[in-house]
């Protein structure tokens, strides 16, 4: 029922609400009726809210950070040759509890179950997902494979904190392009931080496409909402009787976008970027039976356009 939790978490009621009390996180804020679970997680060695980065080795390298409202991941270069064509887009989990989970879902080999903790419905494909990138370039999108290296900086406290390295792709018949992205997640927010660093063997300014894809969830897209002068796109996700809604957000700095477009797969911010010159931008993700409490786009949309969010690159 809405706003009990399931049976066998391990977690007496008491304890529970003084561990998401003081998290900030309120008891009972599942949107929708709770599913049935498919072989229960172990229980988590620690029930306090932490942001975490964990390098899924025994995964193909899937990388995963999460922190006290959502999760996610991105896969490393081992991926492409076990499920071709594996891409660069950004996967989101629902998450509905404080304390970190999506490594022991991820270890199940079943994170596309729900095992009381929050699943894995979202599908990236070979689309942007929760806010990847590309390069805009004769109407179309140049696109990286996976990630090729990585390095952790925190995890484990209030903040994942990672960097990754994008091997150099083609974009058009003479130019190619790398990227070197860090990815920062605190706790008390759905937005992470991306701080992204182009280089290209050609000098000229690049048309970036940032995306939310459109097919995640479903056969059908959900619904957009996109206010260009503000910077901020949202995307509510079709209803799924069995998981429910995801939700995705952009924001981007407003006076680096050209042009907003769609393509097959993807809603697209396109923004002008100089090579070797960092640039800012966060992606948000929702669950509606998660935390967040989130049961309308509105809802959404206003918590998007209202988080504070600095978009000053670092210092070179």
């Amino acid at each position: 029922m809405k706003g009990r939790p399931n049976r066998g978490r391990g977690l007496a009621m008491p304890a529970l609400l003084l561990t998401l009390a003081a998290t900030g996180v309120a008891y009972g804020q599942q949107a929708g009726p709770v599913m049935p679970i498919d072989k229960p997680l172990p229980p988590p060695p620690d029930r306090r809210a932490a942001s975490v980065a964990v390098l899924a080795d025994y995964r193909h390298d899937d990388l995963l950070w999460e922190n006290d409202r959502t999760a996610h991941r991105i896969y490393g270069h081992a991926l492409e040759a076990v499920e071709p064509p594996s891409g660069s887009g950004i996967d989101s989990w629902g998450k509905q509890y404080p304390w970190p989970f999506a490594d022991r879902q991820l270890r199940t080999g079943d994170q596309h179950s729900y095992h009381g903790e929050g699943v894995d419905f979202y599908n990236v494909g070979t689309g942007r997902g929760a806010g990847g990138l590309g390069v805009w370039l004769d109407n179309k999108l140049w696109t990286s494979r996976n990630f090729v290296r990585h390095h952790i900086l925190k995890s484990g406290g209030n903040v994942a904190d990672f960097v990754v390295e994008y091997a150099p792709w083609p974009v058009g018949v003479d130019r190619r392009v790398w990227e070197t992205r860090r990815f920062t997640l605190p706790l008390g927010t759905h937005f992470t931080r991306m701080v992204s660093t182009l280089s290209s063997n050609r000098p000229e300014a690049l048309i970036v496409g940032i995306g939310i894809g459109k097919r995640t969830t479903g056969a059908s897209d959900g619904h957009v909402v996109i206010d260009r002068p503000h910077g901020v796109m949202t995307w509510w996700g079709p209803s799924d009787q069995v998981h429910g809604r995801m939700a995705i957000a952009l924001r981007v700095d407003p006076a680096m976008i050209v042009d907003q477009r769609s393509d097959f797969d993807n809603h697209l911010f396109l923004v002008r970027v100089s090579p070797g010159h960092p640039f800012v931008y966060y992606s948000g993700s929702a669950w509606d039976r998660g935390a967040g409490a989130f049961s309308t786009h509105d809802q959404w949309h206003r918590y998007a356009e209202g988080e504070h969010l600095d978009f000053t690159p670092p210092a070179r």
